[in-house]
């Protein structure tokens, strides 16, 4: 069966290579320039994520959802959450010490800060429609990964409304990107 714009995403679920071929060239572009504009400076690692990312459209194809919105924005998401785990990846390999070279780690700033500017650009995009103190709290909770309570703690906020707060605010962004989609 050939794939086609129609059948391409239940090609892939059933575990057709054509569905995912037709990804490669309908597709291929659109991720290739999320990737390159994160990883430009590295072109195998480019070339790496984009291995990673069909891959993960191929394993991940049954959380694709119709109904939410498109496959190019859900691709597109894949690409960007797997380019910056690539950068995270390299980040900690440039970190590494080898006992038996007795190795001093090494930093590339580079890497670090182009880390840091995407992931707070869009951590930012995300948590603007929150309240300072709620943007405070998804902050500690999902960023720093403190434990709920103890964020609570720290802002005087009780731990049922901790959980309240979370439950709202995620509700808040998940309207705020739902909106965007329409629009």
């Amino acid at each position: 069966m050939k794939a086609n714009e129609n059948n391409f995403v239940d090609l892939i679920r059933q575990g057709r290579e054509e569905g995912i071929r037709y990804v490669i060239e309908t597709y291929g572009g659109l991720l290739k320039s999320i990737v390159g504009k994160r990883l430009s400076p590295w072109p195998d690692r480019a070339e790496e994520c984009m291995n990673d990312i069909f891959l993960g459209i191929w394993r991940n194809i049954d959380s694709f959802d119709e109904t939410r919105g498109s496959f190019a924005c859900w691709a597109a998401g894949v690409a960007r959450l797997e380019a910056i785990d690539m950068l995270r990846r390299m980040k900690r390999q440039l970190q590494t010490v080898s006992l038996e070279e007795v190795e001093i780690p090494l930093e590339d700033p580079a890497i670090e800060e182009l880390v840091k500017q995407e992931f707070s650009k869009e951590t930012e995009e995300i948590l603007a429609c929150l309240q300072p103190k709620d943007r405070e709290l998804f902050r500690r909770i999902f960023l720093e990964e403190e434990e709920p309570e103890a964020a609570g703690h720290a802002l005087g906020i009780s731990r049922d409304n901790v959980y309240v707060r979370l439950f709202r605010g995620k509700r808040k962004i998940r309207r705020k990107f739902q909106e965007r989609k329409r629009a």
